[in-house]
């Protein structure tokens, strides 16, 4: 068996391929103490939009830069549709990417293919191999597909003859078991003869065990990752694996622990890969694990947001790849096509009162006592956004939703609580719609195409698509004569939805009729400041 550890290819996803020098010479040295096969540094890229690092184009330059310690051999890994949509022709595309690998440190590369680019391929393997390089060939996206087209593929592949060395299958959605993977091995067998590897991923936390199975099955080359790092869940980690075979084919496992607990854990915690249960949902649902990757990085989305998401990727086809309009679309949580709409219910509702924004802020919870002491002096109409985690229910006035996946998690509760809710009803689908009767609603539509905070009394329109603009739009529409907030407390600096809420305020605040706003709990918003202890 060989080992091919792909870290500085595969890990990239969570970095943008721009790892720190000393990680990658500690890598480097690790893997090669441990006596690893092969080592892919990276991608083989022409020029992209934005920033990336090195791993990301691996270029020889680069390659000539860094210390190669002995041992291994290296290589990079080239999208087909790299070369396929170029615009240049094949052999102008494979010249312009590679040298002959006579005058380079790689001995291997490795093409990346979905089924529909098989049979556009061989002359992008004949190529490389002339060019001298040990040529590998992944075909991704392995399982679920019929076993007559994969013996098909595996057919074509055979045809390029002594020109390919390395057959792979990838498990792309980390949702193969154990008999999948013997499955496709066996029909991948009646067609090619040669050398074998497989690529999993560890989303429903069956990588090593399915590369195992690949191994007893008579595949040779098995990847891995240091700590699994790799888009989405990650793949098989490189250390387990080594825990597993390292004493029966003679690596040695200690500098990869080692590496592990001086680089890789802390990168992991930073980076946040690893399965989990979206990522065991996503798989189980076909569903892309990029999709799962970039909910999870947007600190915008709760759980319970991504698992809508989730059920809505999984009821759409096509989502075994990854589109980036389609996930705008998941993450919008409206799967109705209806257009904006709102009935003129609110207009001046709250004239001649005070009304009480409850938000769930930690200080909600922290001053709970005096909130409830001031609800109790004063009688303001009191507005939860979403319900509260904190205040007696039954000193809550109204509710306000703005996506249908938050009154689908809570339908039960707001059922009980039997408060109206102020939601955009054009939002929600028959379903949905279906889960309102009986509960006593205000329609107010919410629409996400302008720039600023516009409102009209049967809507409210901003691009950004949070709960605090509807509610803004709301006030206006209703004129309270003030507003207090509380639980208003504000993000991390460093978290993009601080400055999109004080973008929101601002907008607010140059509307001419906007109700006064003033959080009585601590907010870093620009409104302005008072105490819910000032009775």
């Amino acid at each position: 068996m060989k080992i091919l550890d792909c870290t500085l290819r595969d890990g990239g996803y969570y970095n943008n391929w721009d790892f720190e020098s000393e990680v990658v010479d500690a890598y480097l040295n690790a893997v090669s103490a441990a006596k690893i096969d092969y080592v892919e540094l990276g991608l083989r890229n022409f020029p992209k939009e934005g920033f990336l690092g090195a791993y990301a184009y691996t270029t020889e330059a680069h390659i000539n830069s860094i210390n190669l310690p002995p041992g291994p051999i290296y290589g990079v890994m080239v999208d087909a549709k790299t070369i396929l949509e170029s615009g240049f022709s094949i052999e102008e595309a494979i010249n312009k990417l590679f040298v002959p690998a006579s005058d380079s440190q790689i001995g291997l590369v490795r093409i990346a293919a979905h089924f529909h680019e098989v049979e556009k391929s061989a002359t992008i393997v004949k190529l490389l191999k002339e060019l001298g390089y040990i040529v590998g060939y992944n075909l991704m996206q392995a399982g679920g597909k019929p076993s007559d087209l994969i013996a098909e593929k595996a057919r074509i592949a055979s045809s390029w003859g002594d020109n390919l060395d390395v057959l792979y299958f990838a498990d792309s959605l980390g949702n193969m078991g154990e008999a999948e993977v013997e499955r496709i091995i066996k029909a991948i067998r009646t067609e090619w003869s040669g050398t074998m590897g497989i690529h999993t991923h560890d989303n429903m936390s069956k990588g090593l065990d399915n590369s195992l199975t690949a191994k007893n099955n008579g595949v040779e080359w098995l990847d891995a990752t240091i700590t699994g790092m790799g888009r989405g869940a990650g793949n098989t980690q490189t250390e387990r694996l080594l825990a597993m075979v390292a004493e029966e084919h003679g690596y040695k496992a200690q500098p990869v622990y080692d590496l592990v607990v001086r680089h890789f854990e802390k990168m992991q915690k930073d980076y946040g890969w690893g399965t989990n249960l979206l990522y065991f949902l996503g798989a189980q649902n076909d569903v892309h694990p990029t999709y799962i990757q970039n909910l999870l990085s947007n600190e915008q989305y709760g759980t319970e947001e991504v698992i809508a998401a989730i059920d809505y990727l999984s009821q759409l086809e096509g989502t075994a790849a990854y589109n980036g309009s389609i996930l705008e679309t998941a993450v919008s949580f409206n799967s109705s096509k209806n257009h904006v709409s709102g009935s003129d219910e609110l207009v001046d509702l709250f004239k001649g009162r005070e009304v009480l924004v409850l938000a769930n802020g930690p200080s909600t919870k922290t001053y709970r006592t005096a909130i409830e002491a001031y609800i109790k002096c004063k009688k303001p109409v009191v507005v939860s956004v979403n319900i509260n985690e904190f205040i007696e229910p039954t000193l809550i006035d109204y509710y306000v939703i703005s996506h249908n996946v938050k009154f689908l998690t809570d339908a039960t509760k707001y059922r009980s609580l039997n408060k109206p809710i102020i939601l955009p009803k054009h939002r929600f689908g028959e379903t949905e719609v279906n889960a309102l009767n009986g509960i006593q609603h205000i329609d107010f539509g919410f629409s996400n195409q302008s720039s600023e905070l516009v409102v009209n009394n049967h809507y409210v329109d901003s691009k950004y698509d949070y709960t605090s603009a509807y509610l803004l739009g709301a006030l206006i529409v209703s004129q309270p004569d003030k507003a207090t907030l509380v639980g208003f407390d504000g993000y991390q600096n460093t978290d993009s939805r601080q400055q999109d809420m004080i973008t929101l305020f601002s907008h607010y605040n140059n509307i001419d009729n906007a109700p006064e706003l003033i959080a009585v709990t601590p907010s870093t918003y620009p409104v302005a400041k008072g105490s819910i202890y000032a009775l």
